[in-house]
């Protein structure tokens, strides 16, 4: 039935109905209220409620919906049509905080129309008139509406933000162009710079590449771990789109014939991310990589990061440990740091001083002493370590064990009562010692340091929205290690189609697979004999040890992921079993 907007006669602000619901308190309403005339003048309410943390946008949502009658719409599980965002022009959509989704299918005359405001009188009319239809309304958060505004427009204003700031230059000469190395504050350039990091965001994207070629600046951005291209641009705003990433990440806007790597810090939908940015000469000039990474995201509770119950009792058991040390392993992009930073966050208790030495800080904890390596000072992981340990720590984290200098002090600081916790990049956890060894460290120290080696991959979880399932073919059989022809076997596949949650690229989100080895006595006299790391695997296995192809398979038979993914991230076990 059509929700019309006849109830807006006996219209309940929404201050009073979040109080009616129990959601907020009459003092909390009058601090967001007096915050509203203030540094918050323009915004709305509920906005001003979620900034000031007294209420979440799914509780104003729910509160509408159950005060207003009015069902709720998530768009990210939409895919609106063409027709029915052609509609109303982008402008309208953001100064109300709405979006067409469909056209009501017993009635063409009515369509759809998430709010994050259903009592909003003038929004309604207005869409009524533009559009020549009646209205039905749906809930849904600005968040929501902001993300998907983005997700259909987003590259369409970057791309006339670029055309006007080209026609804007265009009279200008190059070697003018060129002299002026940033007229950083004009407004396309910073726009197109704030829409680019924005959009990623909403992309759920961890890497923003953004590439000059010989006509063109291409950007792509990382989600889930694989490259997507976002859009192109005219080469001539190449040398502005860099110099403004410059100017916000600290770096020298003159330099441009050598490396730089610089930080800035970005607000998208009252969240604030941290960006590592990393400038490179390349043939057709400056290439830009900015990575993100939400700053409360980095440390979480340890049993949202994936490990099964056995494995998570295996983590807490080697975490409970006083002194030696934890390593993490796996390739860049693996979670590492994010394994590292909950382990911290779980051992930062009043109790003990912690110091970490880090290339760079990736987030800051509270309680916690960090300090950033600084090459160019004379700051080196093993220079920062000498140091730190005469600060008294109690447990000392290394961002990256790289040398034999900084492996040897991690080593002896473990074993003179210290816990040491660290990355190494190495395949597994096996060959983990082998690198230790092959660094220079001797083996009864490696045997008397290592408590615990967790090696990891992230795999991509495949869209729920759009998989498919089948049963298992032969070879995807042969991958997986099922050798019983009888046994029936269901698998899911990424979907093929357009999926408005995925966004056609048939996975949404990854989740942590692990293999976590501690070191035991048996395994501490082979290490001492020189056993090679084949041998030390099977004998951890037969202890209980599940490796990541294990772990990668089960999630694939449970349905959580793909078959292409088991290959891709348990590379190497699946290219032994197809070869067999």
């Amino acid at each position: 039935m059509m929700n019309r907007p006849m109830g807006f006669a006996r219209k309940k602000r929404l201050g009073d109905m979040l109080i009616e619901a129990g959601v907020i308190t009459e003092e909390q309403l009058a601090s967001a209220l007096e915050a509203q005339q203030g540094e918050k003048k323009g915004q709305r309410l509920g906005t001003v409620l979620t900034d000031l943390g007294f209420a979440t946008e799914q509780d104003i949502k729910k509160v509408l919906m159950d005060q207003l009658g009015l069902p709720g719409i998530n768009l990210g599980e939409v895919h609106i049509p063409d027709e029915v965002r052609e509609l109303v022009d982008e402008e309208v959509l953001r100064k109300y905080m709405l979006m067409p989704f469909g056209i009501n299918e017993r009635n063409p005359n009515v369509i759809e129309v998430a709010m994050s405001d259903p009592s909003d009188i003038r929004a309604v009319d207005d869409l009524t008139v533009i559009t020549g239809r009646q209205i039905d309304r749906y809930v849904a958060t600005p968040s929501d509406i902001s993300s998907t505004l983005d997700r259909y427009y987003g590259s369409a204003e970057a791309m006339r933000v670029a055309e006007q700031y080209r026609k804007e230059r265009g009279e200008k000469s190059k070697v003018e162009e060129e002299n002026e190395t940033a007229d950083v504050k004009e407004a396309p350039i910073v726009k197109l710079v704030n829409q680019i990091i924005e959009q990623a965001v909403h992309r759920r994207a961890s890497d923003v590449h953004i590439e000059p070629m010989e006509r063109q600046v291409r950007v792509r951005y990382r989600v889930d771990g694989v490259l997507h291209e976002a859009m192109k641009h005219d080469v001539s705003i190449q040398n502005a789109l860099v110099a403004r990433i410059k100017i916000i990440s600290g770096l020298d806007i003159s330099e441009k014939r050598k490396p730089q790597d610089g930080r800035a810090t970005s607000i998208v939908d009252r969240r604030e991310y941290d960006i590592r940015v990393s400038i490179l000469p390349t043939v057709y000039g400056e290439k830009v990589v900015m990575r993100l990474a939400e700053k409360k995201a980095l440390s979480m509770d340890k049993k949202d990061l994936g490990f099964p119950d056995s494995e998570l009792a295996t983590f807490n058991s080697i975490l409970s440990h006083t002194n030696g040390m934890i390593l993490v392993t796996g390739p860049t992009g693996s979670g590492k740091s994010t394994t590292l930073y909950t382990a911290l966050s779980e051992l930062n208790v009043e109790g003990v001083n912690i110091i970490t030495v880090e290339d760079p800080v990736e987030a800051n904890i509270n309680g916690v002493n960090q300090v950033q390596v600084n090459e160019k000072a004379g700051l080196t992981f093993a220079s920062a370590l000498r140091s730190i340990l005469r600060q008294d720590p109690d447990i000392i984290m290394i961002g990256e064990i790289r040398d034999q200098e900084t492996a040897d002090i991690a080593v002896r600081a473990s074993i003179t009562g210290h816990l040491v916790v660290s990355t190494i990049h190495t395949n597994s956890s096996a060959n983990t010692i082998t690198r230790l060894v092959d660094m220079g460290v001797e083996r009864y120290l490696v045997a008397d340091s290592v408590i615990g080696i967790i090696a990891q991959r992230l795999m991509r979880r495949v869209c729920p929205k759009c998989s498919t399932v089948d049963d298992a073919t032969e070879s995807e059989r042969r991958i997986l290690g099922i050798t019983d022809p009888t046994k029936e076997i269901k698998l899911r596949h990424a979907g093929t189609r357009e999926c408005a949650t995925c966004g056609g690229t048939g996975y949404y989100g990854r989740i942590g697979v692990y293999e976590i080895m501690p070191i035991t006595t048996q395994l501490r006299r082979e290490i001492v004999a020189g056993t090679p790391a084949d041998t030390i695997e099977e004998m951890a296995i037969k202890n209980g040890m599940r490796t990541i192809r294990m772990g990668a398979v089960n999630y694939a038979l449970q349905g959580i992921t793909t078959v292409d993914e088991v290959r891709r991230v348990a590379y190497e076990a699946s290219d032994d079993e197809e070869q067999q």
